[in-house]
């Protein structure tokens, strides 16, 4: 691949998924970068890009559901991978790949696969958001439903945790961002602009902003203070499907349906450099720990890590 002015070339490609990839995470000590893989959640070698582990889905019944979306403990010992099974959440010891819980909820109204998964900054809690607009916290401990956090909408498509872990953010397809208190399970906050569905949203290292993606095309970022909007970052031309933080926060990433990675100036909202290299929809980017490799993740099959320091 020629590398132009506005591209970089990946210093590994990991090929060799039969489905496209919905989601990459790094691993807390940066070693490790994980992604769904068909049924399955694979951890491959940052250096080499050689597979290191893979976690299979067991749900009993039926265990080849795809993994949808996938996160780290704070701590690096649990993996936890929302599946394309009724409200269901299974958790994985990272060490021995055995998996060691499985979060179900069996409402008649939970009918639909989790799109999204998220850890508090403890480590304590678990969030999940689903196709059907169910909003869950989960005690990672025991596998409890802690709260059920009730949105007027179908399908929440994104989850974080502040850095403090006193909030969630929650995308739908409302259009709208909600804010949680997570000590009442009450909203406190919309945070309304964008006009069509919210794929993503992520909070900055300080928890000072919010970034949020949509079929928009846009790019939104979000005074948690104040709850209002501060910048639009506007320039692809196709749904932004994820959004992701710089250790630093200094740097927000995007991935989109226009195939293409952007990197975004948080401080002034400039458009630092467009990434290209993949050949279909980019559904998940994702930054190391130490802010100088990116990961993304697209369903043409492949995960690409960027060198961008």
């Amino acid at each position: 691949m020629k590398t132009a002015a506005n591209e970089r070339t990946p210093y590994i490609t990991i090929e060799g998924h039969k489905e496209g990839v919905y989601s990459v995470a790094f691993s807390p000590d940066g070693k490790t970068l994980a992604s769904d893989k068909d049924n399955t959640i694979r951890f491959w070698d940052i250096i080499t890009g050689q597979e290191k582990k893979m976690f299979w889905v067991d749900i009993g019944e039926n265990h080849t559901r795809t993994v949808r979306s996938i996160a780290f403990s704070p701590d690096g010992q649990i993996i936890a991978g929302g599946v394309d099974e009724s409200e269901t959440i299974c958790l994985w010891d990272t060490e021995t790949e055995k998996q060691i819980k499985t979060l179900r909820e069996r409402r008649s109204k939970a009918l639909h696969w989790v799109n999204t998964v998220a850890f508090s900054a403890d480590g304590k809690v678990l969030a999940s958001g689903s196709e059907d607009g169910n909003l869950y916290l989960w005690n990672v401990a025991t596998g409890e439903k802690l709260k059920v956090l009730t949105e007027d909408t179908e399908n929440i498509f994104s989850v974080a945790f502040s850095p403090d872990g006193k909030t969630l953010a929650s995308g739908n397809a409302g259009n709208t961002i909600c804010l949680w208190d997570i000590a009442t399970g009450e909203s406190y906050a919309t945070l309304e602009g964008h006009t069509n569905w919210i794929f993503s949203v992520a909070f900055s290292p300080d928890g000072t902003k919010l970034a949020s993606s949509s079929w928009d095309k846009t790019v939104r970022l979000w005074n948690t203070v104040t709850e209002k909007e501060l910048k639009i970052l506007a320039g692809h031309t196709n749904t932004v499907w994820s959004v992701t933080f710089s250790t630093d926060g200094k740097t927000l990433a995007s991935g989109s349906a226009d195939k293409t990675i952007r990197l975004w100036d948080v401080n002034t909202a400039e458009h630092l450099k467009t990434i290209t290299g993949h050949t279909a929809p980019v559904k998940s980017v994702a930054f190391s720990p130490d802010g100088a490799k990116l990961a993304s993740g697209s369903e043409d099959g492949t995960v690409r890590l960027w060198e961008i320091t």
